[in-house]
C-alpha cells in the first residue's frame, strides 16, 4: 500500500464518521436509541472517536470493520420506528457483512434483528436525582448523568446538596466541574444562576442545595419527587444513618457509593446485580476495588474454582490522607501522601464475599497506598480447584471480556507498555493486565487496574438505573 493511499483511506474514514455522528445524535436525543460498537457507547462521541472505536472490532472479527459498513446500517435504522433501547451496531454489521456483499437485504435483516424494539413504550415519566455530596465521585456521577441526559434517558439531575453556602461557594463548585486535574475539562457549557443559586451544565438545570443534616431538605419546595439520593460523602454506612435522606419530602431511595454495614445490600453491579428489587429503599454500590475485583473472580470462580487468596491493592491516595505529615486518626494515614507508600488496611477482599457468597471466608486483603492520584490495581494471588496455564487463562479472560455477561465490567489488554496513566477514563470496573498475568498449576497471579473514580462512577450509574427501573434491552 502506497503512503498517500493511507492518507487517503483516513480522509475517507473520517469523512463517512463525520456523516455517522449526526445520525447517532438523532437515534439518542430523539428515540433514546444508545449505539454501541462491540459493547463501546458512541453517545456524544467525536469523529475520531468513532473511528477509534471501529478499530475495536479487528478484536472480534476477522477483519476490522470500517465506517462504510456501518454508515448504512445506522441510516437504516434512523428510519425505523425504535423504542428506547441499545444497539449494538458493530455486532449487526459484523454479522450482516459476513453473509452479504451489498445492502439489498439490509432492510429485511434490520427488521428481523429489532424486531423487539419496534413500536414499544416510550421512555415515561422522568425519575429525579439528587446527589448528596459534590466531592471527586459526586462531580463524575454529574459528568456522567450529563453526558447521557436527553429525551430519551429518564434519570434526570435535579439537585446536589453540601455544606456551607458562604459568598463564593457556588462559582467554586461549578470551577471543580468544569475543570480537573486528572479527568480534564468538562465537555460542554456551564453557567452559574447567581439568584436561585443552581448551575446550568449543557442545558440541565441543576439546584444547589445547602444542609447540614439530611432530614434538613424538603426537597418538594424544588418540584422534586420521589427522587433517588445518591450519597457520596461517606459519613452514613448503615440503615439507621442513611434513613436520614428518607425523612426528607420528595426522596424515595438511596444509594450508597460505599460499602454498606450491616442487612444493607451491596451491589457490585454485573454480578448480583439482580438482588436489587423495586421495594429496596437503600441500597449500596460497594466499594471501587470490591468493584474492580468481583467481576473477574467471578469469571475464575465459575471456569476453574477458587479454594484461597489474597488480594493486594496498590491504590492511588485519597482526600482522606493527608499531603503532608499531620495528625490522623488512622494508622499510618497521617504521614504525607505525595512522598510516601503507605501500607493500610482493606475491606474489599471481605466485601466480595456480600456480592459472591461462594468466596465468603475464602480471601484476605491488604492496600498500599501509593503517590499517584487515579488509577489503582488489584494484584490477586489465587488458589484454584483446577490446573491452568498462562495463554489459556489469558485466552479464557479475553474471550469474558468481549463477549460475555460480563463484558460490561470486565476489560482485558495483553500490551506490555501500559501504565496507570494510560487507564484515566477507562469505563470499566476492572481492566486485566494479561502480560503480567502468572499461571502454574493450580496457582495464578492476576494484576487487574481500575481508574477507582470513573470506572467506578460509571458502575454506579447502572446501579441507579437499575435501582430506578431504568433497564433497556440490548440489541445486536
Amino acid at each position: 500500500m502506497s503512503p498517500e493511499k493511507h492518507l487517503n483511506d483516513w480522509h475517507t474514514n473520517q469523512t463517512i464518521a463525520e456523516t455517522i455522528s449526526p445520525l447517532l445524535g438523532q437515534l439518542y436525543r430523539q428515540k433514546g436509541v444508545e449505539v454501541l460498537i462491540f459493547g463501546k457507547t458512541l453517545v456524544n462521541a467525536a469523529t475520531i472517536d468513532i473511528i477509534k472505536t471501529h478499530r475495536l472490532s479487528r478484536h472480534y472479527c476477522q477483519t476490522a470493520l470500517t465506517p462504510a459498513q456501518t454508515l448504512p446500517l445506522a441510516q437504516a435504522i434512523n428510519e425505523l420506528p425504535l423504542s428506547p433501547c441499545k444497539v449494538d451496531i458493530g455486532q449487526l454489521a459484523a454479522k450482516y457483512w459476513a453473509s452479504h456483499s451489498d445492502t439489498d437485504a439490509l432492510n429485511d435483516f434490520l427488521l428481523s434483528a429489532l424486531d423487539g424494539a419496534m413500536n414499544g413504550e416510550g421512555v415515561g415519566t422522568p425519575k429525579d436525582v439528587v446527589l448528596y455530596g459534590f466531592g471527586r465521585i459526586g462531580r463524575l456521577l454529574t459528568r456522567l448523568l450529563i453526558e447521557k441526559s436527553g429525551p430519551g434517558y429518564p434519570l434526570r439531575l435535579r439537585a446536589i446538596v453540601v455544606r456551607g453556602g458562604k459568598s463564593g461557594d457556588l462559582q467554586k463548585r461549578a470551577s471543580l466541574l468544569r475543570r480537573d486535574s486528572v479527568h480534564g475539562q468538562f465537555n460542554g457549557s456551564i453557567v452559574i444562576d447567581e439568584e436561585r443559586k443552581a448551575i446550568i451544565a449543557n442545558g440541565n438545570y441543576i439546584q444547589l442545595i445547602y444542609a447540614n443534616q439530611p432530614e434538613d431538605v424538603d426537597y418538594t419546595q424544588y418540584g422534586i419527587n420521589e427522587a433517588l439520593i445518591v450519597d457520596n460523602t461517606g459519613v452514613w454506612r448503615d440503615s439507621e444513618g442513611l434513613s436520614k435522606h428518607l425523612a426528607s419530602r420528595g426522596a424515595q431511595k438511596v444509594l450508597l457509593t460505599a460499602p454498606g454495614k450491616g442487612d444493607i445490600k451491596n451491589v457490585v453491579f454485573g454480578v448480583n446485580d439482580q438482588v436489587i428489587q423495586s421495594e429496596d429503599r437503600i441500597i449500596s454500590a460497594a466499594s471501587c476495588t470490591t468493584n474492580a475485583i468481583t467481576p473477574v473472580l467471578k469469571a475464575l470462580n465459575d471456569r476453574y474454582g477458587i479454594e484461597s487468596g489474597h488480594i493486594e491493592t496498590v491504590h492511588s491516595f485519597t482526600n482522606d490522607q493527608n499531603l503532608i505529615d499531620n495528625f490522623h486518626s488512622g494508622e499510618r494515614r497521617g504521614r504525607s501522601a505525595s512522598l510516601n507508600m503507605v501500607l493500610t488496611s482493606t475491606g474489599a477482599a471481605k466485601a466480595v464475599a456480600k456480592a459472591l457468597p461462594e468466596l465468603a471466608g475464602k480471601l484476605t486483603g491488604n492496600a498500599i497506598r501509593v503517590p499517584t492520584p487515579n488509577v489503582s490495581m488489584a494484584v490477586a494471588n489465587l488458589n484454584l480447584s483446577n490446573s491452568v496455564e498462562r495463554d489459556e487463562l489469558n485466552t479464557y479472560l479475553r474471550d469474558m471480556a468481549l463477549t460475555s455477561p460480563l463484558a460490561g465490567q470486565i476489560d482485558y489488554t495483553d500490551s506490555t507498555e501500559v501504565v496507570s496513566t494510560d487507564l484515566v477514563g477507562s469505563r470499566f470496573a476492572g481492566v486485566v493486565d494479561g502480560a503480567a498475568t502468572i499461571a502454574q498449576d493450580k496457582r495464578c497471579v492476576l494484576y487487574i487496574w481500575y481508574d477507582n473514580e470513573f470506572g467506578y462512577s460509571c458502575q454506579v450509574v447502572q446501579c441507579m438505573e437499575k435501582m430506578m427501573g431504568v433497564d433497556y434491552a440490548t440489541f445486536a
